[in-house]
């Protein structure tokens, strides 16, 4: 019986804050061979440019009028992932507390999720068609960016776990508490699951992983695992008759 060759796969990583989405994407992009993309930096790039430029991001109107106009580029190579908005490099400013305290509230307005999905949708499609596929993380990824995913992850982890991550890579004036960096991560996860407009939420089909007792490395080779598996099922099913 013929099979198909390998076809491209669309891997759909999605979760609160602190689980490791980030570091496994990467990881498991760059061994697979695929493309990657940060979702979030893309929401933190237009929130930033809300920010920069003067609009009340306390005020939905005045978000969902301006949400069309910064050009937002997003680089999907896992090793060297980049973002610019309006050609200047936004990978550093879109990492601020102050952008990281108004991103949920930028993100919840329906014409800024409308543009940023069509434009996460679109990178998506480009990887299927000229790469091996490419590794989508985010917070609604697997439920409405892209339903249709082949594979779809859920990663999970105790506010303690994630509290102690995400202060691990804060530094300096950005550093807090762990108590406070805790309750911030729940305040935020509550914003995301609560929103009316594409709440964070776990896929009916997709594998939970929890990775609170879990290194990074682990979390790493039981998703390569998930995802190679996913792509011998591919290759293995018969080969469209013409």
């Amino acid at each position: 019986m013929e099979t198909a060759a390998p076809s491209a796969v669309i891997v759909a990583i999605d979760g609160p804050s602190g689980t490791g989405k980030s570091s496994t994407s990467k990881a498991v992009a760059a061994k697979l061979g695929l493309r990657y993309l940060d979702t979030g930096a893309q929401y933190r790039a237009i929130t930033w440019w809300m920010i920069t430029n003067g609009v009340d991001t306390d005020d939905p109107q005045a978000i969902a009028l301006a949400a069309g106009k910064p050009a937002i580029v997003s680089g999907t190579d896992p090793a060297a992932p980049t973002i610019t908005v309006d050609g200047l490099d936004a990978s550093g400013p879109i990492r601020t507390q102050e952008v990281t305290s108004k991103v949920s509230a930028v993100s919840a307005v329906p014409e800024v999720r409308t543009l940023i999905t069509d434009l996460q949708r679109s990178i998506a499609a480009e990887a299927a068609e000229e790469a091996a596929g490419i590794v989508v993380e985010g917070r609604d990824i697997g439920t409405t960016v892209l339903p249709d995913a082949d594979l779809k992850i859920f990663l999970t982890a105790s506010a303690e776990a994630r509290a102690a991550r995400r202060n691990g890579e804060l530094r300096g004036k950005e550093a807090a508490d762990l108590a406070a960096t805790k309750e911030a991560l729940i305040k935020r996860d509550a914003a995301d699951s609560g929103r009316k407009t594409s709440p964070l939420a776990k896929a009916g089909d997709a594998v939970e992983v929890d990775t609170t007792d879990l290194t990074l490395d682990q979390v790493i080779e039981c998703v390569v695992t998930l995802v190679v598996e996913r792509q011998g099922r591919e290759a293995r099913k018969p080969a469209a008759r013409p």
